[in-house]
């Protein structure tokens, strides 16, 4: 009986030696598709905020250009045609920042939903396994 035990007890310590070896690698396995996630999410905030930099200095210098026409009108109609003009121009913007809102919006929900799902994925396949 005793020699059962000892073979019991060795399948045991080789179970536990174990273990730690398949933790580290799940482990790793987990900080690597973090990293991917991070380098992911990062690589999107940089094309928003590119895209975003653009659009204002877009903005800034089309302002430019309203103000010295508008300086530089003669009479009461052209100032009106200008403001008139810059207002068309004004809202085409606001239509156009709002679908890229909606754009980058829709990216990083995009983004969440890769997450999520291939972090349960992950988890799936470790239950199972």
């Amino acid at each position: 009986m005793v020699q059962k035990e000892g073979q019991g007890e060795r399948r045991g310590n080789s179970l536990l030696n174990r273990m730690p070896i398949d933790f580290a690698e799940a482990a790793k396995k987990r900080f690597e598709e973090l990293t991917d996630v991070q380098s992911e999410l990062f690589g999107r905030f940089q094309d928003t905020n590119k895209q975003w930099l653009d659009r204002v200095q877009a903005e800034a210098a089309l302002s430019s250009e309203f103000v010295s026409k508008l300086s530089s009108a003669r009479s009461i109609p052209d100032a009106v045609t200008v403001c008139q003009e810059w207002s068309t121009w004004r809202f085409e913007m606001m239509a156009e920042d709002a679908k890229h809102v909606l754009d980058d919006t829709q990216k990083f929900m995009q983004t969440g939903a890769h997450i999520l799902a291939s972090g349960f994925a992950s988890k799936s396949a470790a239950i199972s396994t």
